[in-house]
């Protein structure tokens, strides 16, 4: 089964999103981009398989951890 960390971006498509990734069978967590340290970015993601950014408002600036998961994801 495929492991998905959805990074939730404050926007409630993030829970559509998900829905759709559970009907295909993937096994999902959602979590905030600000429930976790740009320094544990990295490892809180070597755990899943892939990684959904949701949609947000705002900025990259107000992305919370979402840029750094990127990076550390390359």
């Amino acid at each position: 089964m495929t492991r998905i960390l959805v990074v939730d971006n404050y926007d409630s498509f993030v829970y559509t999103l998900n829905g759709y990734l559970l009907q295909l069978g993937a096994e999902t967590e959602v979590v905030r981009n600000d429930s976790f340290s740009v320094v544990d970015a990295a490892a809180r993601i070597a755990e899943y398989d892939a990684v959904l950014l949701s949609p947000g408002p705002g900025t990259p600036a107000a992305a919370g951890v979402s840029i750094p998961i990127v990076l550390a994801a390359l």
